[in-house]
């Protein structure tokens, strides 16, 4: 018997907290201040969400805490820049209602961060609320936008809005009575308070959710899971995981639960029991207080699963947070002492507004900056600002700048409030726990600029003129920049650049290319794009919205991929007009090349990128920062070929399986028997395939001939057939030649460890798996049927009760095990099975698909007929019903856990998680490097003002950090030393010199003699060459030498050649490592 400590699910389980958190959505709209009816908790926990449109969001939320944004409603306050960003994001995200309070009327410093006003909404009547709504709005059909209709700001007003709110946004300054006012009806009312400002280059964010929040999932990973390759039976019990599928991620303290355990008697419970854990190793734990002693033998497999538990946080409310602010969080360690001096600085910011009927002072009114710093200094009880002449500094720049409406930092901290608020909600991750400090001083100037320049001039850019002045401005508007994607990023980023002014002056200019079409699923965070885009190239479609946004914009927009096979549109002459690239891409390999470019013609990179809640940016800058391709993260490491076809143990594995299976059955095939059809000789194509070209011809003759359906009954029965196949028979031989009880040489069992022994399916049409609940065998005779049928133009259908007349009558052959079937039991037995099959035998299969061959029809038989090859589409329902059936089948083969559609479409589709709250943050970090880079007034770059960044705002966790300098190569140039990078090459900018005069220039002005010049893979000059040639050549122009010895033509639009050069040093005879030369001929 053993005796045991565990926790079981009425306990312990992670739903306990589903019901706390539901009590938190208020769903009354009438006023009343009370908590969820069970009835409303019921409607909350079973209203259906439309997968399609937060596809990629719920693979961040989950569909539980997608519920409960949901049944909940929000009230923001201020409708500027800030609160239009903070609208935005939960719109996107689908909460149920967002109630808009804000008075005021439009200025023309709104207008550089609210998207949705535009400089006629300038001295209109209307608020800045009601200017909004109709486009907010527009963003999810979901989501209900209300307008408060309130004349001013008054606290009783505003105190009757919170009645039924699950949380409330401020964005814009309030009296400091009417926040401690709100807060406290907040507490009461049970819904959460968020304070935020954004001032110039300078936010602030504060949060209070009560006195007892409870935080259902702290961090939003994904549960530690493992694989079992022993439990001992000992006192306590002894958990050992599979070194080779890495280590176990637990802490001590955690739980655990178990399923498909082998072995220990049947002692663990995998129904009910949560394991506590105490670690004592990466690869080993013990289960506390579990006595497995008395079992007659250990476990040797199964499958671990961390129990994420729910977690309690308490808040101080505003009034105690702005006397004691505890700790604050940081979001930069290398402002350490940063976050007290702002929160000093806003506490003065507020008595100065206060006093001033809640305005800020007028950019350049050095006075009321000072006021500022004055009041800052009567309350500096902890005497911060005592000899500190930098914090002084920050201090007047932020009052001076404080009207300003900035549309990066907007997007930075709306993404950052966003995401709270959402928290809030759904009570998923951890939220901030009182303030949170923000800024980018180093985008200023050293001095506050004078009046001058920052005095408003009535444009949509006075926010940015007011912290820049007027002369940084216009760098903006001159820009030329390429933006490379239109997906999250790149919408975020043209949005961002139409209020900053980007590429919207007489000199400058915007490229977007984007080869893809809008998808529904893009729709939860693409948010230029509406229902009525799908179908549209992004590029295009976010293009005219942007321009929407700023009539002024020159964009140009292109439906191609950025690579080496567009460099005649994406050439020479379009990146020598370029201020910079901004990269908008969802793969390195794109990046890479694109870094690459960036290289070559020494412009600048923004790079970023997100995962969920998780963000980076990457400022990369010519000669100051490493490029982005210096550093790489390893390659992703592949699934064994062994362990795919024979020996699977995780879903990735059986998820893949099933994706290779669908390529080659339904596309593969089909193209197969296309080319075939369409190609006279095709006999002759097949040999130059010779390893392949049996398969090939089989499949095309099963294809073509043995299993042509005709009918759609047809399809079914192949289907059921195909299940046999590879869910019964392959088991079964596999069986045939490893038995359950067989042996190693080294007398261990075969099926042990890794290598998890199969059990064959029996055909049920109504079986549901226990994991996932579906009906796999029925599923997958519906998809392989309709997807089959799809091939060959046969209409499909979907009736079970069809599909289970047909299946009643189709008769199944029994299986007989065959002999002398090879199966590799690993890798290395896999590759020298290849090799052999490759060496050997070519005279039997070039016979044998000869034989094939001509037992297929002609193809003047078959003249016009064609089949529709199937490319698999993650977002088809019908494919990834297949996929998911063919996989939790030889999942339940293997007893190995299934997964949904949902989760399947995740891991097969390779997709990644995304949110619009981490694409607004890390745009608007972005953007903060493009104002360093463009230039600020009085101020010379330096690589400790550029700043890189990784977020992840599910902890909170923000770290900016400077940027690496580029690696140095030593060598002695015209008797100096140069320390060149990647950046620099020796550039030959005096036109089309003969090849004589450019060894010249190397000997003469380098003092270097040239031993090797080469252009890609041709040499076309060498110390070993025919003599004759050479001296051919030197009489030669450089562009003629390369067109002759390349033996190609270089394209018009080309500027540049690239030559590599081996060369030594005269006085020395030592070879000297150079850069490329980058000779311009034309």
């Amino acid at each position: 018997m053993s005796h045991c400590s565990t926790a079981t699910p009425q306990d312990n389980n992670v739903n306990d907290t589903e019901e706390p958190l539901k009590k938190r959505i208020k769903i009354d709209h009438n006023g009343d201040e009370k908590k969820m009816s069970s009835s409303a908790m019921e409607v909350t926990a079973t209203a259906e969400v439309d997968e399609k449109l937060y596809s990629r969001q719920l693979y961040v939320m989950g569909h539980e805490a997608q519920r409960r944004m949901m049944a909940s409603h929000a009230l923001l306050i201020g409708a500027s820049g800030l609160g239009a960003e903070v609208a935005k994001n939960c719109i996107l995200a689908g909460i149920s209602s967002i109630t808009l309070c804000d008075p005021n009327p439009a200025n023309s410093f709104d207008l550089g961060g609210n998207f949705y006003l535009k400089e006629a909404d300038v001295g209109s009547s209307s608020s800045r609320a009601e200017l909004c709504k109709g486009k907010l709005a527009e963003l999810n059909k979901y989501v209900s936008v209300k307008v408060a209709d309130m004349p001013s700001l008054e606290k009783e007003a505003i105190l009757n809005l919170v009645d039924g709110m699950s949380v409330v946004v401020i964005t814009i300054p309030l009296p400091t009575d009417i926040l401690h006012a709100i807060n406290e009806k907040c507490r009461e009312v049970n819904a959460s308070f968020i304070y935020t400002l954004s001032t110039g280059l300078f936010g602030k964010v504060f949060c209070d959710f009560g006195k007892d929040f409870v935080v259902s999932d702290k961090d939003g990973e994904n549960p530690a899971s493992s694989q079992v390759e022993n439990i001992i039976a000992s006192n306590p019990a002894v958990v050992k995981v599979l070194e080779d599928q890495g280590r176990h991620g637990l802490e001590t303290g955690d739980f655990v639960t178990f399923s498909r355990v082998k072995g220990l008697d049947g002692l663990i419970d995998e129904k009910s029991r949560q394991y506590e854990v105490k670690v004592t190793g990466p690869y080993t734990f013990e289960l506390v207080g579990c006595d497995f002693s008395a079992a007659s033998s250990p476990a040797t497999q199964g499958y671990i699963t961390q129990v994420k538990k729910p977690v309690s946080m308490s808040f101080k409310t505003y009034a105690d947070a702005l006397e004691d602010p505890g700790e604050l969080m940081m979001s930069d360690f290398a402002k350490s002492d940063r976050p007290p001096i702002l929160h000093l600085a806003y506490k003065a910011l507020a008595l100065y507004s206060e006093k001033n009927a809640l305005q800020y002072p007028q950019p350049g009114d050095d006075n009321a900056a000072q006021q500022v710093l004055d009041l800052a200094k009567s309350i500096d009880s902890d005497n911060i600002l005592d000899g500190n002449a930098a914090a002084e500094r920050i201090i007047l720049h932020l009052a001076s700048g404080s009207r300003s409406i900035l549309s990066p930092m907007c997007a930075a901290l709306g993404g950052i409030v966003g995401q709270e608020l959402l928290k809030a909600c759904s009570g998923k991750f951890t939220p901030i726990n009182g303030f949170l400090y923000f800024d980018a001083d180093e985008c200023l100037p050293e001095k506050l600029l004078p009046q001058t320049e920052v005095s408003p001039t009535g444009s949509r850019y006075d926010s940015q003129i007011a912290v820049f002045g007027k002369t940084a401005q216009q760098k903006l508007l001159d820009l030329n920049y390429f933006l490379v994607g239109a997906g999250a990023i790149g919408c975020e980023m043209l949005k961002n650049w139409a209020l900053m002014g980007v590429g919207c002056g007489e000199k400058g200019h915007i490229h977007i290319t984007d080869m893809d079409r809008i998808e529904k699923s893009n729709l939860s965070r693409q948010f230029l794009f509406r229902d009525d885009d799908i179908s549209e190239f992004k590029s295009s479609t976010a293009a005219r919205a942007a321009k929407v946004m700023n009539t002024d914009m020159n964009i140009s927009d292109y439906v191609e991929k950025v690579g080496s096979d567009t460099e005649h549109l994406f050439g020479d002459d379009f990146y020598d007009k370029l201020d910079g690239v901004c990269t908008a891409l969802d793969n390195v390999e794109a990046r890479l090349y694109v870094d690459q470019r960036c290289l070559f013609y020494r412009l600048p990179m923004l790079e970023s990128g997100t995962l969920g809640t998780k963000g980076n940016t990457q400022v990369v800058v010519p000669h100051l920062t490493e490029n982005y391709g210096a550093t790489r993260d390893p390659p992703e490491k592949s699934i064994p070929v062994c362990t795919l076809k024979n020996f699977p143990n995780q879903i990735q594995h059986t998820l893949q399986w099933a994706r290779d299976y669908f390529e080659g059955e339904f596309k593969q095939s089909a193209e197969d028997v296309n080319s075939y059809l369409a190609s006279p000789n095709f006999a002759e194509t097949l040999a130059k395939e010779q390893n392949t070209k049996l398969d090939t011809v089989k499949s095309i003759r099963r294809t073509l001939v043995a299993e042509r359906p005709t009918r759609f009954e047809d399809c079914v029965v192949w289907a059921r057939l195909k299940f046999e196949e590879l869910f019964k028979n392959q088991i079964s031989q596999l069986l045939h030649n490893f038995p359950e009880d067989q042996v190693t040489s080294t007398g261990t069992k075969f099926w042990s460890g890794s290598k998890r022994c199969p059990k064959p399916l029996a055909f049920d049409l109504y079986s549901k798996c226990e994991d996932a609940g579906m009906r796999n065998h029925f599923d997958f005779i519906v998809a392989a049927a309709n997807l089959r049928a799809s091939m060959f133009g046969i209409k499909g259908r979907n009736d079970e009760e069809y599909f289970s007349d047909v299946l009643n009558n189709v008769i199944v052959p029994d299986f007989v095990p065959k002999a002398g079937v090879k199966i590799a039991s690993n890798e290395s037995e896999a590759k020298e099975e290849a090799e052999v099959t490759n060496r050997g035998g070519e005279m039997d299969v070039d016979t044998e698909c000869e034989e094939i061959l001509n037992e297929l029809p002609k193809q003047s038989e078959l003249a016009g007929f064609q089949l529709t090859p199937v490319d698999f589409d993650k977002d088809i329902d019908e494919h990834m019903l297949f996929v998911t059936a063919c996989s939790n089948l030889r999942a339940l083969n293997y007893s190995i856990p299934t997964e949904d559609t949902h989760r399947s479409r995740a891991i097969a589709g390779r997709i990644i998680p995304a949110i619009a709250t981490t694409t607004a943050l890390v745009t608007g970090l972005i953007c903060l490097e493009l104002y360093k880079i463009t230039g600020t007034s009085q101020k010379e770059l330096q690589l400790d003002a550029l700043k890189n960044g990784f977020v992840n705002l599910a902890i909170p966790f923000m770290t900016l950090s400077e940027p690496t300098a580029p690696a140095k190569t030593k060598a002695i140039l015209e008797g100096k030393e140069w320390n060149w990078t990647a950046w620099d090459s020796l550039d030959f900018n005096m036109g089309d010199i003969t090849l004589q005069e450019f060894l010249d220039i190397f000997e003469q002005k380098y003092r270097l003699d040239v031993s090797m010049l080469s252009y890609n893979v041709s040499i076309l000059f060498s110390f070993f060459a025919n003599r004759k040639k050479v001296e051919e050549r030197k009489k030669m122009k450089m562009s003629e030498v390369v067109t002759s010895v390349s033996k190609k033509q270089l394209p018009p639009n080309q500027l540049f050649i690239i030559l590599e050069v081996i060369a030594n040093d005269l006085d020395t005879d030592e070879e000297v490592e150079l850069p490329y030369v980058k000779f311009r001929f034309r």
